[in-house]
């Protein structure tokens, strides 16, 4: 499960940073054309945002800076060894695991606050799933 588990974090890495890329041109067209009125509520949401993005960007390379802190303990990313970014040295490792641990869980309690303020959206996602589960167990059965 550790390969696996680096595996995902490679394959964050590759598709946020396709999706960083995407949003920057987005925004690049979008406010060449007319730029935001900015209040602090838009400061606010673009500042959560792009600290979210972030944190999904800086967990994965401070996991890269753990494993590359070892001697043997190479990032494979299917089935290929990758290179290391980062030099092999105990007070990297030490370092990279200290910032994979602790930038993981604020990154995680963002994610909650992010939840938090926007659980309207979140009560109606969970209702749409409750209601495809529920409607597939009863209509998957034969009627007789």
């Amino acid at each position: 499960m550790y390969d696996f588990h680096k595996g995902v974090g490679v394959l964050t890495v590759i598709l946020l940073s396709w999706r960083i890329l995407t949003l920057l041109r987005v925004w690049w067209k979008k406010y060449t054309r007319r730029w935001p009125k900015q209040t602090p509520q838009w400061w606010r949401t673009v500042a959560f945002h792009s600290s979210l993005y972030v944190f999904m960007w800086a967990v994965p390379l401070s996991g890269f800076m753990l494993s590359n802190g070892y001697k043997s303990n190479n990032v494979h990313f299917l089935g290929v060894v990758l290179p290391d970014i980062f030099p092999e040295d105990p007070a990297i490792r030490d370092l990279g695991g200290t910032l994979h641990f602790w930038l993981g869980y604020l990154f995680l309690a963002f994610v909650v606050l992010h939840g938090i303020d926007q659980w309207k959206v979140v009560k109606a996602f969970w209702r749409r799933l409750k209601q495809t589960f529920s409607g597939r167990s009863r209509g998957s059965s034969p009627q007789a």
